[in-house]
């Protein structure tokens, strides 16, 4: 499929706020680096916020197909792809261009929960939580939702350390705390 103009604006825009934050970013930036006028660039968005929004909706679906696709091609169990959302985490926090989580950063400079930006960045979190909740279930976690959510404590927190370089290897920590969690939740099954 031919990528149009507006989809390279939003591929390269999605670059630089990840790299640069959102606030730091300006459309002289964001023009300078693209190379495409803002002419062009407000005719395919009438403000920043929403070429801010649409960055956030490709980086949703590239990083949940991502992530989702290397849990399946990790493990193949219900209770080992829980684990392996850790090992993909140890995958990204590897990659040059990691620079931490985009809809941490996204909530943090658009703190006010109304605000369309924390909102998707919200949805994000949630769509992540579903799917993790949804394997919880298929490996038969008596509490799903509690453990799905405790499974997402331990995901963020990694983030969040391996970009403060707080821990020299978090993924692993945090696959360590959640063979813990798991053997807990599942004890006596």
């Amino acid at each position: 499929m031919r990528q149009t103009k507006r989809d390279e604006l939003v591929r390269k825009a999605l670059e630089i706020f990840y790299r640069n934050g959102f606030h730091a970013t300006g459309m002289d930036m964001l023009v300078a680096e693209t190379g495409i006028s803002k002419t062009s660039m407000y005719k395919h968005f009438r403000t920043k916020e929403e070429l801010i929004l649409a960055a956030l909706r490709l980086r949703d679906e590239n990083f949940r197909n991502w992530l989702f696709r290397r849990i399946d091609e990790l493990a193949e169990t219900p209770r080992d792809k829980l684990l392996a959302i850790f090992d993909a985490l140890g995958e990204w926090f590897a990659m040059r261009e990691f620079r931490g989580c985009m809809f941490i950063k996204a909530s943090a400079e658009y703190q006010e929960r109304e605000h369309p930006i924390h909102a998707q960045s919200a949805e994000h979190k949630r769509l992540l939580f579903d799917h993790v909740k949804r394997i919880c279930a298929q490996a038969g976690a008596p509490s799903p939702d509690d453990l799905a959510r405790q499974l997402l404590i331990l995901k963020e927190g990694a983030i969040v350390m391996a970009v403060l370089g707080k821990a020299s290897d978090a993924a692993r920590d945090a696959r360590m705390a959640a063979e813990s969690l798991l053997a807990a939740a599942f004890a006596g099954r």
